[in-house]
């Protein structure tokens, strides 16, 4: 009996005593503790870091901090280059280096593309776009200032029309500003069909030509003023280009789900344009417009 009540007092939690009897073992309550802290920690952390797509899309941003300040000083680095292009090939027009027609294209190649290699250093948002998009904007004013005779510059007039005609800068280098500035603004840099607009415009035109003087003794049966060369030339510039700059805009984050099936959206894009390019409509109209439509059209389609 008097053994039974020792078990029994043990048994009973002593109110005044901060020690009781646990049924569960020690060992397993301190396990229990540990696993649920560390959980919590866990979630917490998760909740806290930010995302992979957040930090490499922010590290070409020069101030992460102050989109403006960020946005306005990659407006200034993005017109600066664009300015040292543009002088660099009139520079070379000037000298007569290289054929003007040569040159011309070339330009036509060069700015677009070395643009959208810039638009990492602006923020994501509408804001990042609408300052970024000033950049060709304010070419537009500079074609209509030349094209019109308000100023001159022998440079830029020679390296990016046909005969010297100041004249012509009111059509297809105007187009192209247009055409870029609205890419740039309308799609930005998360949408491939930006991409596809001015790579096929850029490099995809501007090969055409390059490779249809010098390649193209076969001209295509519909149009006698394009080769099939240069038809070619310009499918396989302007994939290689979308597909270059697919992969360049991924690295910072701007891109998802890249793989085989965009790619091949990219190929049919290309193709489009080019065949469009072939047309004898884009001979009367201005394939720097017809080529960002088709792009965009095609492209919204498959996007």
């Amino acid at each position: 009996m008097a053994a039974t009540k020792s078990i029994s007092s043990l048994l009973l939690v002593d109110s005044s005593s901060s020690c009781f009897f646990s049924p569960i073992p020690r060992f397993l309550t301190l396990r229990i503790a540990t696993t649920t802290t560390l959980r919590s920690t866990t979630s917490t952390l998760l909740r806290r870091a930010p995302s992979r797509r957040s930090l490499t899309s922010s590290l070409a941003v020069m101030f992460p901090d102050n989109s403006v300040l960020s946005d306005v000083c990659a407006s200034g680095i993005t017109s600066v280059v664009a300015v040292s292009c543009l002088g660099f090939w009139g520079e070379i027009g000037k000298r007569g280096i290289f054929d003007q027609k040569l040159i011309r294209k070339l330009v036509h190649i060069n700015i677009g593309l070395v643009f959208m290699l810039c638009w990492p250093l602006f923020s994501s948002g509408r804001q990042g776009a609408l300052l970024a998009s000033l950049v060709p904007g304010l070419n537009i004013v500079r074609m209509l200032l030349l094209g019109l005779g308000v100023y001159q510059d022998e440079g830029t007039i020679k390296s990016m029309s046909r005969h010297g005609d100041r004249r012509e800068l009111l059509k297809g280098p105007l187009y192209y500003a247009l055409s870029i500035t609205s890419a740039c603004f309308f799609y930005w840099k998360t949408s491939p069909i930006s991409i596809a607009v001015i790579c096929n415009l850029c490099a995809g035109d501007g090969m055409a030509d390059i490779v249809g003087r010098r390649f193209g003794t076969e001209k295509l049966p519909y149009n006698r003023n394009k080769s099939v060369a240069g038809s070619i030339g310009m499918a396989i510039a302007g994939f290689l280009a979308s597909v270059g700059y697919m992969y360049y805009f991924a690295s910072f984050g701007y891109m998802e789900g890249i793989g085989w099936d965009m790619i091949l959206r990219f190929l049919i894009i290309s193709v489009a344009s080019a065949l469009v390019e072939s047309l004898p409509i884009s001979t009367d109209i201005d394939d720097n417009l017809t080529i960002p439509l088709t792009s965009a059209l095609v492209g919204t389609l498959l996007f």
